[in-house]
C-alpha cells in the first residue's frame, strides 16, 4: 500500500503547493476537506497529517475545525500558519490577535536542536502573512522559533508527534522550509519516498486496462498539455482502441494545429481533425460580451464534438484530462469553489457513454508535463503556455472576426516566440487585440489600426500573479517586430496590472 500524507484544507491559498512540495519529496499526497469523517482519515492510514493555513480567526464562531480525535491518531501532526492557531486553541493554548500583524518575509530564529529544524541554522528567512498568534502553547508545547514580532513562530510536543509553524515552509520565500518539510515526512513520518512519476504510469496503465476492457474509448484531443499527455498515455495503455477528436474551432495559435498532428500521427490511435471554424465564427457574429462568447464556444463545441462521436460509431467510455486542481478547484473534495471546470460534474445522461476515463486526476500540473516528457511528447507541446478554451476568442476584445484573428495570430507568435527565447522570467505570456484604433504613421501615410496589450506574468500557483518587468529592449524588440511585420496594428502597449485587481487574462 502506498504511503499517503493528508492535507486537511481549513481554507488556505497555498494548501495545492503544500501538497506538490510533499510530492516534490517523494511522497504521496492528497487535500482533503478539513471536517473530513475520522473514520475516512483512519481507512486511508496516512503516514502523516498536515493542517493547511486559511483566512479564518478561531476566535471567531464558527471558525474551520477538523474532528479533534485526528490528535489521537498517533500520526504527526504539523499544522501551518491557521494550522498552528487551530492545534493551540484546540489542544487547550490561547491565541489573540495580533498588536502588529506580520506580512512578507521576516528573519526569524529557530531552535537548531527541535526536531523539526535540526541541522538548520538558528537564524531563517519565512514568510509570514497573520493577524493572530499563540500567546500561550497548549501543555506539552514547547516554543521553537520566533521573531521580533511573533514570540512563538513555531511550537512542537515531539511525544504526541505534534508540530506546528506560523510561517509558510511551502513557499520560496521560506528559503529552508523545503528542508523543513522533508525533516517533518522523513524523520518524523518514517516516510519510505515511494512515490514517483514511473509508479504512476505503470499503475494508472493497469487501471486504464482494467476498467476498459476491450471497449472502444473516445478522448476530446484540444492540443492542450493536459488533453495531449492523456493520449500518450491512453495509446500506450490501449493501443489501437482509442479515438481522438480534434475539433479546431479557428481560434488556435498559429500553426497549433499542425503540430498536434505531427505529434500524434506516429501513435497508435485514431486522430480525427475536424475544421469547425466556419460554424464557429458563424455563431459568434455580432456578439460582444466576453461570457457570451464562452457560452457560444461551449454550445458549439458540444454539438461538434457529439456529431463527430456518432460519425466514429460511438465509443463506449469518454476520456477527459481531468487533473488534480480541476478536483480541488471545482470543489468536488468539499473545498470552496473556485471556478467551474467543464470536465468535472459528471457525464451528461444523454451522450451514451458506460463510463469516464481520467487518468490524469490525481495529478498537479508539473507532474503531467513531467509524464508527457516519459511519454516522450514534443518539448514544445509538453512546455506549452496555458491556453484557454475558447482560444484566441477571448484575446479578442470586441466582436471575433477571421481579419482580427489572423491579426491575434500573427502577432502572439512573435510574443512567444520572442520572451521565449530570452531570458526573461515570465511563467505565462501572451497578446490580446484590443478593440481601440489609434491614429499611427507608416512611411509618408497616416494609419488608423489596432492597439495591441502584450501580457507577461509571474506567478507561482496562477490564482494571483505579478506582471513580469521584461527589460525595455526585449519589448521594443516585440513593439518594432509586431507594428513591422503585422498588418493591422499600430501601437504595441504593455499591460502592467497584478492579480488581483485584474485576472491573467482580459476576458
Amino acid at each position: 500500500m502506498r504511503q499517503t500524507v493528508i492535507i486537511l484544507d481549513f481554507g488556505g491559498q497555498y494548501k495545492e503547493l503544500i501538497a506538490r512540495r510533499v510530492r516534490e519529496l517523494g511522497v504521496y499526497s492528497e487535500i482533503w476537506p478539513c471536517d473530513a469523517a475520522i473514520e475516512r482519515i483512519r481507512d486511508k492510514q496516512p503516514i502523516g497529517i498536515i493542517f493547511t493555513g486559511g483566512p479564518d480567526s478561531v476566535n471567531a464562531s464558527g471558525h474551520p475545525a477538523c474532528d479533534m480525535a485526528v490528535f489521537s491518531l498517533g500520526v504527526p501532526v504539523l499544522g501551518i500558519c491557521y494550522g498552528m492557531q487551530f492545534m493551540s486553541h484546540a489542544l487547550g493554548g490561547e491565541v489573540r490577535p495580533c498588536e502588529s500583524s506580520e506580512y512578507g518575509t521576516m528573519d526569524c530564529q529557530v531552535d537548531p536542536g527541535s526536531t523539526l529544524f535540526r541541522g538548520l541554522a538558528p537564524s531563517q528567512r519565512v514568510l509570514m502573512s497573520h493577524t493572530d498568534y499563540v500567546f500561550r502553547p497548549p501543555e506539552g508545547f514547547i516554543v521553537t522559533a520566533r521573531t521580533a514580532l511573533c514570540p512563538a513562530a513555531a511550537m512542537e510536543n515531539p511525544a504526541k508527534q505534534l508540530y506546528a509553524v506560523q510561517f509558510h515552509p511551502e513557499v520560496e520565500n521560506t528559503r529552508q522550509g523545503r528542508d523543513m518539510l522533508r525533516t517533518f515526512l522523513y524523520d518524523i513520518c518514517g516516510a519510505a519516498g515511494d512515490y514517483n512519476m514511473r509508479d504512476y504510469l505503470d499503475r494508472v496503465t493497469e487501471e486504464v486496462r482494467a476498467q476498459v476492457g476491450k471497449e472502444r474509448v473516445l478522448l476530446g484531443l484540444s492540443g492542450g498539455v493536459d488533453s495531449s499527455v492523456c493520449a500518450a498515455l491512453l495509446s500506450r495503455a490501449i493501443p489501437g482502441q482509442m479515438t481522438c477528436i480534434y475539433i479546431d474551432h479557428g481560434f488556435m495559435r498559429k500553426n497549433e494545429t499542425e503540430e498536434v498532428r505531427k505529434a500524434f500521427e506516429g501513435r497508435d490511435l485514431d486522430l480525427r481533425i475536424i475544421d469547425a471554424s466556419q460554424q464557429f465564427l458563424a455563431a459568434l457574429s455580432g456578439v460582444t460580451d466576453p461570457e457570451q462568447k464562452r457560452k457560444i464556444i461551449g454550445r458549439e463545441f458540444v454539438r461538434a464534438f457529439e456529431k463527430a462521436a456518432r460519425e466514429c460509431g460511438q465509443p463506449a467510455f469518454l476520456a477527459q484530462g481531468t487533473i488534480y486542481p480541476d478536483i480541488v478547484e471545482s470543489g468536488k473534495n468539499k473545498s470552496a469553489v473556485i471556478k467551474s471546470h467543464h470536465n468535472v460534474g459528471g457525464l451528461p445522461a444523454d451522450m451514451g457513454f458506460k463510463g469516464v476515463v481520467e487518468p490524469l486526476r490525481g495529478l498537479f500540473k508539473d507532474e503531467v508535463r513531467k509524464l508527457g516528457r516519459m511519454l516522450k511528447l514534443p518539448s514544445a507541446l509538453v512546455q506549452r503556455q496555458p491556453f484557454p478554451g475558447p482560444g484566441l476568442a477571448i484575446r479578442v476584445i470586441g466582436e471575433v472576426t477571421r481579419e482580427k484573428l489572423n491579426i491575434l495570430r500573427e502577432a502572439d507568435a512573435i510574443v512567444r516566440q520572442e520572451i521565449g527565447r530570452s531570458r526573461a522570467r515570465a511563467d505565462q505570456y501572451f497578446c490580446v487585440l484590443t478593440n481601440v484604433r489609434s491614429v499611427g504613421v507608416m512611411g509618408d501615410f497616416r494609419t488608423y489600426e489596432y492597439t495591441l496589450a502584450v501580457r507577461a506574468v509571474r506567478t507561482n500557483d496562477f490564482m494571483t500573479c505579478e506582471y513580469a518587468p521584461l527589460p525595455h529592449s526585449l519589448l521594443f524588440r516585440i513593439s518594432n517586430r509586431i507594428t513591422g511585420e503585422v498588418q493591422g496594428v499600430n501601437r504595441v502597449v504593455y499591460d502592467i496590472t497584478g492579480k488581483p485587481p485584474a485576472t491573467i487574462e482580459w476576458e
